[in-house]
């Protein structure tokens, strides 16, 4: 590889990694800010039926997420990586903004929550094409013997978005009152997220196409076509992320709820314990995505499933028996890092199930059908679970289910770690 290209690489690398993180900051605000949103948007008579509504929207963005995948799947498979890329990002921005200007349900009744849901169903319909789509962006720029390394830091710029999210909510519950922050302040992070937007799109558009899809684009059609069944290989990436996406937003888009309900623990407290999980992800991901370069994908994976199965009920049960600052710490950091060895090694074992000219395609679907079903949805079957079992530790068991059958997944896939793109 030449030094140009290299270089070009590393651009087009950073451009992408720093583009989705703005564009998970803008979807994962909302989770944040999920109590204050069910007070302006979803009331009702009680607060458990306010927050399943405004969680109920959060999911609708994940509901939305499967159409935007083949959508714009598509497009990044006909017309380039980066051609999608560029819609996923104008949407998203939109979609934010939106949010963050809608009036109340005081002031425009039952409109309010409408245009909410509908803000998601954007953010959604472009998420749905963005993780797809930048995932199979930096993977292809890396070399062979990188994949797991370059891809690592698709999950770094996603933990970096959240991150982001977090930490502003976490700021904001800090320096300004608690009724400040209710009556006006929620809506800075979403208007931010519509400026910073603004970044993204600049950087998004001075970088290259990818090397691999355009070797793709210059050969004999018969010599690339898809020689596998797309539909079954789907079902894998479908099965592959369940344990990954339930982890992902029952310990770092849910659990601020469930430390300020269930363990009665202050906003900023809960939010600055999520900040910390995150902040752990984002600096291991990487390093565990560089050992998968080395000793191979599956046994990360699955040492990932296990070790979750194993403490997800003795952690909660902890929590809930001994509710501190320091408790919720100790299990964000824990947590962070056993995702971390599933986020690490992750983009690229799922790109690798693919061939370049399905990959896009394959991967947004998949890989979004599992987070509609099981992700976006996992803050509202846990607040159902809780209500209808009467116990906080019910989202364990969802928790444990969900890495069960994803470690059944990866036992049948092949190591794939040092074989080349086809």
């Amino acid at each position: 590889m030449s030094s140009d290209t290299k270089t070009g690489g590393r651009r087009a690398i950073i451009a992408a990694a720093l583009g989705n993180m703005l564009e998970w900051y803008d979807f994962a605000v909302y989770g944040f800010m999920a109590t204050i949103l069910a007070s302006h948007f979803f009331p009702a008579n009680d607060e458990v039926t306010s927050l399943l509504a405004t969680f109920a929207a959060f999911g609708v963005g994940f509901a939305a997420r499967p159409l935007g995948a083949i959508i714009i799947g598509r497009l990044a498979d006909r017309r380039g990586r980066k051609f999608a890329l560029m819609v996923t990002i104008y949407l998203m921005a939109f979609g934010t903004v939106m949010i963050g200007l809608t009036p109340t349900y005081s002031s425009i009744g039952l409109i309010a929550p409408l245009l909410i849901v509908l803000a998601r169903l954007i953010q959604g319909f472009s998420a749905g094409g963005e993780w797809g789509g930048s995932t199979a962006f930096m993977v292809e720029w890396a070399a062979d013997n990188r994949r797991g390394f370059v891809g690592s830091f698709q999950q770094v710029s996603v933990a970096a978005g959240l991150l982001l999210g977090s930490g502003c909510a976490a700021l904001l519950s800090t320096i300004l009152s608690e009724d400040a922050v209710t009556s006006w302040g929620w809506r800075i992070p979403f208007l931010l997220g519509g400026v910073i937007g603004l970044v993204g799109i600049y950087m998004r558009r001075n970088v290259g196409e990818t090397p691999v899809f355009r070797r793709n684009t210059k050969a004999d059609r018969s010599e690339i076509a898809p020689k596998q069944n797309p539909v079954g290989l789907a079902a894998r990436a479908f099965g592959f992320t369940i344990h990954w996406t339930v982890s992902y937003y029952i310990f770092l888009a849910y659990m601020p709820t469930f430390a300020i309900r269930h363990l009665e623990l202050d906003r900023a407290v809960a939010l600055w314990s999520n900040t910390v999980g995150l902040l752990v992800l984002m600096v291991m991901a990487p390093m565990i995505g560089f050992w998968s370069d080395r000793i191979g994908r599956k046994r990360l994976l699955i040492a990932s499933c296990l070790a979750i199965g194993i403490v997800v009920y003795p952690v909660f049960n902890y929590l809930l028996t001994n509710p501190s600052i320091a408790a919720i710490i100790s299990a964000q950091v824990l947590f962070g890092f056993l995702i971390a060895l599933y986020s690490g090694p992750g983009p690229a074992a799922i790109a690798e199930i693919f061939e370049t000219a399905n990959r896009a395609t394959g991967m947004s679907v998949g890989y979004s059908l599992a987070v509609a079903v099981f992700g976006g949805f996992a803050p509202f079957i846990a607040t159902w679970l809780i209500d209808a079992t009467g116990s906080p530790l019910s989202p364990a068991y969802y928790v444990l289910v969900a890495a069960v059958v994803t470690a059944l997944v990866i036992f049948r896939l092949p190591e794939s770690a040092h074989r080349p793109f086809r």
